[in-house]
């Protein structure tokens, strides 16, 4: 009996250990920036071929997957982004960091973002490359806003690493503000990279919205690009960009209609992106482009037509313009995972044969 006694006083003393180191543990509060913290992505699978005289090809490809956490703390809002992509081409493989920024939002009207992020030009760069629709963004965007850039940049997404101020005016009697301005300095050296020359780039762009969905802009970016090589006299020097966009969008109940108009003042580089540095004259310090584009509801939230029109010149003439007439769809299977169609008649006045045919096909998820 008295062993029995002591077994139940032992019982009961674990009971009331156990409940305290409950209760211990209910009363610690995660931070309210833990909670805030929201972990998404998203992966973009692809099928392309074409068929340039001599030259024909088809495959699969990993177009790229990327892994996001955003989060809040008091006025600040922060994002960090690694991407996974075949950058350099199918069986070359890149990871790196994308993005890393914070920004002060308290108010609409004055935002102040600093780290790594997209440059405040053309409305085509910053947007998600899948709700941007197609294949790729537009030759001209690749070429002169910071991805495949003219200088030979490497590869950024449009990115760099700086301080951007931007903002809101003019609400409406409904709330809808009618002018939004953006001005950004960066090093104008892309993504993971220091300032090589001690130079800035600086870009802005404003535009206005006088009815709801649509917005009228322009764009200016000025900066140089360091350490680039001078083929005549085999020195390092810093290569001037001077650029400027001219813009149109209207955007509502799923119809999308964009048209932009790129312009270059600046040698480029013997080849675009790929961290390319020698300086190639032959080309001339002006380059150019535009594109436009439709995607309507055939059926809402399901199934999107689309056609878009395109040239980049990287000369700015014609004997060397490549231009591509598209045609396609894209497919909702839900609001995450949809399929894109697209074929395209590409000339380009750089082969001898200027003609061919191009399609692809994209599965893209988010999570």
């Amino acid at each position: 009996m008295k062993k029995l006694l002591i077994l139940a006083i032992c019982a009961m003393g674990f009971a009331f250990s156990a409940n305290a180191q409950d209760d211990k543990k209910a009363t610690i509060e995660v931070p309210q920036w833990v909670k805030n913290i929201k972990f998404s992505g998203y992966g973009m699978l692809q099928y392309q071929g074409q068929d340039p005289e001599g030259n024909h090809t088809n495959t699969f490809n990993l177009r790229l997957a990327r892994f996001i956490l955003d989060g809040k703390i008091g006025d600040f809002d922060w994002r960090a982004q690694i991407q996974g992509t075949n950058v350099k081409g199918p069986g070359e493989p890149t990871v790196q960091l994308v993005d890393l920024y914070a920004e002060w939002r308290k108010y609409p009207e004055f935002k102040v973002r600093a780290g790594q992020f997209k440059r405040a030009f053309t409305y085509e760069n910053p947007t998600h490359p899948i709700t941007q629709g197609w294949y790729s963004y537009a030759n001209v965007i690749n070429n002169l806003s910071g991805f495949g850039d003219r200088t030979g940049e490497k590869s950024s997404g449009g990115r760099d690493i700086g301080l951007q101020i931007s903002g809101d005016l003019f609400p409406n009697a409904n709330g809808r503000r009618l002018l939004h301005y953006q001005v950004g300095v960066y090093n104008g050296e892309g993504i993971n990279e220091k300032d090589k020359d001690n130079k800035k780039d600086i870009i802005g762009g404003a535009w206005v919205m006088p009815i709801k969905g649509l917005r009228i802009g322009a764009f200016g970016w000025t900066g140089t690009r360091g350490d680039m090589l001078d083929p005549a006299t085999n020195t390092q020097i810093s290569m001037k960009k001077n650029r400027y966009a001219i813009s149109a969008e209207y955007d509502l109940n799923e119809y999308t209609f964009r048209a932009e108009y790129l312009h270059s003042q600046g040698y480029g580089a013997a080849k675009a992106g790929n961290n390319q540095r020698e300086i190639d004259y032959t080309l001339g310090d002006k380059a150019d482009g535009w594109y436009v584009f439709g995607i309507v509801p055939v059926v809402k939230s399901k199934l999107h037509a689309k056609a878009r029109y395109q040239t980049y010149r990287d000369n700015k003439e014609w004997n060397r313009a490549k231009t591509m007439y598209e045609v396609g769809a894209n497919y909702f299977f839900t609001k995450n995972l949809q399929l894109n169609l697209e074929y395209a008649r590409v000339n380009d006045r750089t082969l001898a044969n200027h003609d061919y045919n191009f399609v692809d096909v994209e599965l893209d998820f988010r999570f």
